[in-house]
């Protein structure tokens, strides 16, 4: 495993704009895991991810639908599949999903897909949000896999 990487947003356009130039360098078959509690901001780093691979139209959280499809604007690109896993019951629930199938032509995000969705690919990147009590959001940049170390350095000079 790389090098951990940390770093603050103060902001929740920080947020974004950090998810923003790390959607700018996502490829199909990437597989982005993000873990943090309830009002961290995943489904805020999720929209300024779909916003840096070109995705317009409104991100929310597939929370009820467990899963959504965006597509990029200009048809270049993968698409994102943008996934919530806090409902899932286990791995026959997320292997129902089919994403491993989705990774051939897509950048697949999940949301608490910690300890399931890891297995879905060789590489993958963990994202752990944390919310300080002064409001400041600090992420975690865990890469697993050798495809990251590059990428990373062009997402966030670490």
């Amino acid at each position: 495993m790389a090098v951990l990487r940390t770093a603050e947003l103060p902001q929740e356009s920080d947020t974004l704009e950090f998810g923003r130039r790390l959607g700018a360098v996502l490829r199909a078959g990437d597989l982005v895991l993000l873990d943090g509690p309830l009002g961290a901001g995943k489904t805020v780093l999720a929209r300024g991810i779909a916003a840096g691979m070109g995705v317009t139209g409104r991100v929310t959280s597939p929370t009820f639908v467990i899963a959504r499809v965006h597509r990029p604007e200009s048809g270049d690109g993968p698409v994102l599949v943008h996934v919530d896993a806090y409902r899932l019951g286990g791995l026959d629930e997320i292997d129902d999903l089919d994403l491993d199938t989705d990774l051939t032509e897509a950048a697949v995000v999940v949301e608490w897909g910690e300890g399931l969705a890891e297995r879905l690919a060789d590489s993958h990147l963990m994202l752990r949000i944390r919310r300080r009590p002064d409001d400041v959001r600090e992420i975690t940049v865990e890469p697993h896999g050798e495809t990251w170390d590059a990428r990373l350095a062009e997402l966030v000079g670490l």
